[in-house]
């Protein structure tokens, strides 16, 4: 009897695996930021009316956030006068809230104005804004083409309404926007260990902005 011819495409090949056909998928690119997250900074801080000093982005609590901060020359003249700069041992500035130490700790030298994070996705915007929304102002930049999508709508803005944020966009041309009003109908934490600190980080950076040199042109 003739065997059954067998269908060549499930048909078995050495080693027992089965030949499958590949089918061509389409390469989304990812999206891009549209300029440096310097200059969106930058461009994002004098939308929302921030006025200080748009510090460089650093990391601070696990996030990539650029702080933007005026000086407080009077309370910055008194800790020249005491010897105290800034403090970057978070143990040390956690023992400033003390109730037996609080009297005699050096005050907040920096005034921060807000918090920026400039991602190329909300989600990962958002996770780097919370934990500063919960003290002041707040705010996320991100591209357009992010923020064009049923999980933006659906998602982003009813948590970004929640946490008070802010959301500013940029277009291919780093032309920026306002997609989103923050807020101040929440409730904001008190000074506590870690707002202290987050304001002793910002006191270097502006001590450090101030020391550098203007770019000749």
């Amino acid at each position: 009897m003739a065997a059954t011819p067998q269908n060549t495409e499930s048909s078995t090949v050495a080693g027992g695996a089965k030949r499958s056909r590949s089918m061509p998928s389409r390469v989304v690119p990812p999206i891009e930021l549209p300029a440096s997250v310097e200059e969106l900074a930058h461009k994002a801080a004098a939308l929302l009316g921030w006025n200080g000093v748009v510090l460089p982005a650093t990391t601070l609590l696990g996030r990539k956030v650029s702080i933007v901060a005026k000086l407080r020359t009077d309370v910055h003249a008194e800790r020249i006068a005491m010897g105290v700069g800034p403090v970057s041992d978070r143990a040390t500035v956690d023992t400033w809230t003390w109730p037996e130490l609080a009297a005699t700790a050096p005050a907040p030298a920096a005034e921060i104005i807000g918090v920026l994070a400039v991602a190329r996705h909300w989600r990962t915007a958002m996770a780097s804004a919370v934990p500063f929304a919960r003290y002041g102002e707040a705010a996320m930049v991100l591209p357009s083409p992010a923020v064009l999508t049923e999980d933006y709508v659906a998602n982003c803005l009813p948590r970004s309404r929640a946490y008070g944020l802010a959301i500013v966009t940029a277009d291919p041309n780093a032309m920026i926007d306002l997609d989103l009003e923050g807020h101040n109908e929440r409730m904001l934490l008190a000074e506590d260990p870690v707002s202290r600190w987050v304001n002793e980080m910002a006191y270097d950076q502006l001590l450090r902005a101030c020391e550098t040199p203007a770019a000749v042109d």
